[in-house]
């Protein structure tokens, strides 16, 4: 069934049959994410499907972890919970959940596709592979934003990077993938009133400039006809809280390797200030093409972010000077949000009109998609989603599927015969580069 999202927009359920199936646009440690058109709805989302025995099998590793008897549940509430708060958004920077699908043997939930693609991708086509500082600075102060925006509502991210940081159709940002993020029992974030709604789009595909001129990142380009609402989290809500044994603060191992926060290694809990050690991680990247900690292994790699100070080679710069106090090891002295929003790297920013920006440095060139009278896509009938995606992820059934599929391909003609190609096309990209999740868009 579906529900309610927080601006009453009614969040339909829909079924897999019928969903014209695009593409595969990329897989998580969960799911496959797949670029789909609903017929009746007039919609093309991003859908993430997950197999259910998947989650089970996870459920079953962690309670045997934990010496429990039988599953605790851990797996489906991470995923109750990323669908939650997707409900619950309403940020022009976060996604907006569009559907639900649910069938005995997969779950699956869409959100609003992002046609740039993400920002690891973008800086990975520049010459030098990595950014200016002009360019870095838009998309920091679009990411202070966004996290501001979470903490308010008591959610601590805990999986900023480069990858989970997509470019929306007008090239502003959208931060995805919730599955690690978490309620914590008290907030100390305050929200400033942010733009609920950017005005339509003013501007063909054909017209804008893939990257422009920034003045002060924030001072150009702003149309008078947008109008600001206070989007403030309201006192009730509906979040499962993680608490741990110091107040507002969590204790679980979660995160990417590379950008995980010392307090998080050290276990002596952790709250939103690991957003931050996340973000000066991201600036690193974002300017030298590469993350401060990286050692050859976990192991090195902890022991560098819990002892090393970051090589922030160059002459002294703004940009230099917020990452330091960004990957500052005590979260008790790192910068926090009123710090970071001060700071001289964000001088002359216009926070409130920072979403207003009409010619962001990127706008991907995307020709209208065609979706409905192309012959690239396949119904969800047709299309074996459950089959795809056990074919990356295995299952109990995935033999068989591959059974019957060969079948279908030997009794259906040509039609069959290019479905089947493209999926095998599909699994083929997905799992040769399994390993190099900046290739693909991962949830």
């Amino acid at each position: 069934m579906g529900g309610d999202a927080a601006d009453g927009r009614q969040v339909p359920a829909v079924s897999l049959e019928g969903l014209k199936v695009v593409s595969a646009l990329g897989r998580g440690a969960k799911g496959v994410v797949f670029l789909v058109w609903d017929e009746a709805l007039d919609q093309t989302w991003a859908l993430k499907v997950i197999l259910r025995d998947n989650i089970q099998k996870k459920n079953d590793k962690e309670a045997e972890k934990a010496n429990a008897d039988g599953g605790d549940g851990d797996e489906y509430r991470r995923i109750a919970f990323e669908q939650e708060v997707l409900g619950q958004f309403d940020h022009p920077l976060l996604p907006k959940l569009r559907a639900v699908v649910s069938t005995e043997r997969i779950v699956g939930y869409a959100i609003d596709y992002c046609p740039g693609r993400d920002l690891n991708s973008l800086r990975k086509k520049q010459t030098e592979k990595m950014f200016s500082d002009e360019i870095i600075r838009f998309y920091a102060a679009e990411l202070v934003l966004a996290l501001e925006y979470l903490h308010s509502l008591g959610i601590v991210y805990r999986d900023l990077k480069p990858e989970n940081v997509m470019i929306q159709e007008d090239g502003h940002i959208m931060l995805v993938d919730f599955d690690l993020s978490t309620k914590l029992s008290s907030k100390s974030a305050q929200c400033s009133p942010i733009v609920a709604d950017r005005a339509p789009k003013l501007q063909s595909a054909k017209s804008r400039r893939r990257f422009s001129p920034l003045h002060g990142c924030c001072g150009s380009g702003i149309s008078p006809d947008y109008s600001v609402q206070s989007s403030m989290p309201g006192p009730n809500s509906i979040f499962p809280v993680e608490s741990g044994p110091a107040a507002g603060k969590c204790n679980s191992f979660v995160g990417t390797e590379e950008y995980v926060a010392p307090e998080i290694i050290q276990g002596d809990g952790h709250d939103f200030a690991v957003d931050w050690w996340s973000l000066g991680i991201f600036l690193h990247e974002m300017l030298y093409g590469t993350t401060p900690f990286r050692g050859s292994n976990r192991k090195e790699t902890f022991y560098r972010i819990l002892t090393k100070e970051p090589e922030l080679v160059g002459e002294p710069t703004a940009l230099r000077d917020l990452m330091r106090k960004l990957l500052e090891k005590d979260p008790r002295r790192r910068i926090g949000l009123e710090g970071i929003k001060g700071h001289e790297f964000f001088s002359g920013v216009r926070w409130d009109t920072v979403l207003r920006i009409q010619r962001p440095p990127y706008v991907p060139l995307v020709e209208e998609l065609e979706v409905r009278n192309s012959n690239n896509g396949d119904q969800a009938g047709s299309f074996d989603v459950v089959g795809f995606v056990e074919g990356i992820f295995g299952g109990a059934e995935s033999d068989r599927n591959k059974e019957e599929s060969e079948n279908k391909e030997k009794k259906g003609g040509d039609e069959n015969e290019n479905n089947n190609g493209n999926q095998r096309v599909w699994v083929e990209e997905l799992n040769e580069h399994s390993s190099k999740a900046n290739d693909f868009l991962v949830f």
